[in-house]
């Protein structure tokens, strides 16, 4: 059994729609993913990440990037060469096949820049996580580390009469 039934979880939560179906794409395993194209997940820095996809043959013009809710699609469609059609070919084992690869990316990860370089397209992403998301310290009974304010009583205040 490879399925798990989510519909219990989706009556009772809201909002976790995302969380339920990265659960049961990952229990059914990346079935529409044939492996093509062979790709990369690499850490290049703090909170830095790489994708890099073999697509040999491919223009920049034949690859399209998007990015929806969450989900980094990249697809490639070989545009028709009249010179390929005339082609007669004894074996042919470079497939210039459409694809379609789908990368699921966490919260706060956003795509920089893509390159495409000797057949390898090169996305690079970068998680930025808001200040508002930040740790940040609290003070216990309003003792604030640092240096405190000092009062200072002026001389020309009224209460404070020269004697």
């Amino acid at each position: 059994m490879t399925h798990i039934d989510l519909t219990p979880l989706y009556r009772s939560t809201i909002g976790f729609d995302r969380m339920a179906n990265l659960l049961d794409s990952a229990m059914r395993g990346d079935q529409a993913s044939n492996g093509y194209p062979p790709y990369n997940i690499e850490v290049t820095g703090e909170n830095q990440y790489g994708i890099t996809l073999a697509v040999a043959g491919f223009e920049e013009e034949e690859l399209n990037l998007q990015v929806e809710n969450g989900v980094l699609t990249v697809r490639g469609k070989k545009a028709g060469n009249e010179d390929d059609k005339n082609r007669r070919f004894l074996h042919q084992g470079i497939a210039y096949r459409s694809f379609e690869r789908k990368f699921n990316l966490a919260d706060h990860v956003e795509v920089r820049d893509a390159e495409l370089n000797h057949g390898l397209l090169t996305i690079q992403l970068v998680k930025e996580v808001p200040e508002a998301m930040k740790p940040k310290s609290i003070a216990i009974n309003g003792k604030v580390s640092g240096t405190a304010i000092e009062h200072n009583e002026s001389k020309t205040d009224p209460r404070n009469k020269a004697a």
